[in-house]
């Protein structure tokens, strides 16, 4: 048993701590160019059975690491016992771990040749890692792409690929780099030997791919800062109040909130911005319908003749009837509310209990109002004149790739993500969601504002800079001068065509029992595609539009 464990578990242990080291905190970013080699090894010689308990346990080393701060944010905020928390963390990481032990199992199943592992291994990832990205509402956190934010050139084909693309190279160079060692250990993949030229053909394709890449990113980076230069431009001023979130909906301290937010503002006035941005749910009261707290905001909306995008909770409908929404109020500088974004993706146990009639007995990480609705996707906010549309994301829907787009799609100059990280207190978690937010950027050619309660506030360019950032739970103001592009990138126009034609390509061989030694055709595949899977991907390209 301990020989099994050894020979077995152990290499794929050291992959999913590897994978969480290429992330932040840790950071380490080009751990992730080498951390699946290890699963590789050691798939080499496993059944289907064993490879998929193998990836389980990288999966859920992977997992229980990079979301050990779910425990943290149920038992302070959730008020759950300790063995309920960390039975929470167990079930998550399991789940997102399901992922990585049906890549090994695809691996094993379906690659028989080192040639087919290095074709197939990023195509099986992506698309494993697309279909986390909405099923059971999607939580794409922690896609491998995400771990390389801060390699500026690599990442500017994130316009033409999303951050998928990225996860694609990873992959590749990983496995390719296992087909290299295969060949001077002179050790063979499911009995085929790693002949000299496969080897030179497998680490050949990814230095070419990434070559090309970066030759993309440093052109790419050139054209914006031209396209930067001459664009239109407007003074933006984040606000972080710093709020405990153990007192934020304490009625006790609903005055004492808002005037720390008025305060800062009026601060922020002297540096002459065009539009000051509150953090999500910054005023601890429905706004419009506390008209007393309202004011005290508008009144220094007036004062500081400024735009003012606040996070309220919102309250729509008749008594009786009532809709509660996680919003974003624009406030004009006479003190009107012009327009408001309602949060369309949900956080589940947060902002609402689903199949709340099966799950009565569970409460909402938030308890002070009710069930939050879903808004409109894609609705952007104007303000003056002048200003370009805002395109705006509450909380973890910057994670969610298809939001943005579609803000982008609908005219949306700016991006502008209101967060409340004071849930994940000082862990790993908000690094790890402010680094996301770098891909929407650059995917879409935009700049990204980024006010956050208690941090990480920022700003990034369309080009994927940081250009400033606030440290974690200090009060904050930066203002910083945002550019406004107007152009629409391929990624922005088609979206996620990379990952859908991976889902393809996996879906059509998972019905095979292994891939045939003869060269596999993709034209002559699709001819023979049956009805049933020309009509499933169909469907799937329609809802993903």
């Amino acid at each position: 048993m301990v020989i099994a464990f050894k020979s077995k578990w152990l290499p794929a242990i050291i992959s999913g701590l590897l994978l969480t080291a290429a992330f932040p905190k840790v950071g380490i970013s080009g751990l992730a160019w080498f951390a699946l080699v290890p699963l590789f090894i050691v798939l080499r010689e496993l059944n289907p059975k064993e490879a998929f308990r193998t990836g389980m346990i990288a999966g859920l080393a992977h997992y229980l690491t990079l979301l050990y701060w779910v425990v943290f944010t149920m038992r302070t905020y959730g008020y759950l016992p300790w063995w309920q928390c960390v039975s929470l963390l167990v079930l998550l990481s399991a789940y997102l771990a399901l992922y990585m032990g049906l890549f090994a199992l695809t691996l094993s199943r379906l690659c028989r040749k080192p040639g087919h592992l290095v074709m197939l291994a990023p195509v099986f990832w992506v698309a494993l890692e697309y279909i986390r990205s909405f099923l059971l509402t999607g939580f794409p956190w922690g896609i491998v792409g995400y771990s390389q934010f801060n390699r500026l050139h690599i990442i500017q084909i994130s316009d033409m690929f999303g951050v998928y693309g990225i996860s694609f190279l990873v992959v590749l160079f990983n496995v390719a780099v296992y087909v290299l060692l295969l060949f001077v250990a002179q050790k063979k993949w499911r009995e085929h030997p790693v002949h000299k030229r496969q080897a030179l053909q497998a680490i050949v394709l990814p230095l070419i791919l990434i070559s090309l890449g970066l030759v993309y990113g440093n052109m790419r980076i050139g054209a914006m800062d031209d396209a930067m230069a001459g664009a239109s431009s407007s003074r933006v001023a984040v606000v972080q109040g710093n709020i405990d979130q153990a007192r934020k909906w304490d009625p006790a301290f609903q005055i004492g909130t808002t005037k720390k937010y008025v305060d800062l503002t009026l601060s922020a006035a002297a540096g002459q911005p065009d539009l000051v941005v509150w953090p999500e749910t910054a005023t601890p009261f429905y706004f419009e319908a506390s008209p007393k707290l309202t004011r005290l905001v508008t009144d220094a909306v007036r004062q500081a003749g400024i735009h003012l995008l606040v996070g309220s909770p919102s309250v729509q409908g008749e008594p009786g009837s009532h809709a509660y929404y996680n919003s974003a109020y624009m406030v004009a500088p006479d003190g009107r509310a012009t327009g408001r974004y309602d949060k369309v993706h949900l956080v589940p146990f947060g902002e609402y209990v689903p199949l709340k009639r099966l799950l009565s007995f569970v409460g909402k990480m938030v308890a002070q109002v009710g069930d939050f609705s879903a808004g409109e996707k894609g609705r952007t906010l104007a303000w003056g004149d002048d200003g370009p549309p805002i395109g705006v994301q509450i909380c973890f829907e910057i994670i969610f790739p298809g939001l943005s787009r579609s803000l982008v799609k609908n005219g949306a100059g700016v991006l502008v993500n209101l967060t409340n990280d004071a849930w994940f207190g000082k862990s790993s978690a908000a690094y790890q969601h402010f680094s996301m937010g770098v891909f929407r950027a650059v995917e879409n050619r935009r700049s990204l504002v980024r006010c956050a309660n208690t941090g990480i506030s920022g700003f990034v360019d369309p080009a994927g800079r940081i250009v400033a950032r606030t440290a974690l739970f200090e009060d904050a103001v930066v203002v910083h001068t945002v550019p406004a592009l107007t152009e629409t990138t391929i990624y922005t126009r088609i979206g996620d065509a990379l990952p859908l034609a991976c889902l393809v390509v996996l879906g059509l061989l998972m019905g095979r029992p292994m891939i045939q030694d003869r060269q596999v055709v993709p034209g002559a595949m699709l001819v023979k595609m049956p009805d049933r899977i020309k009509q499933w991907v169909s469907r799937l390209v329609d809802k993903r539009r």
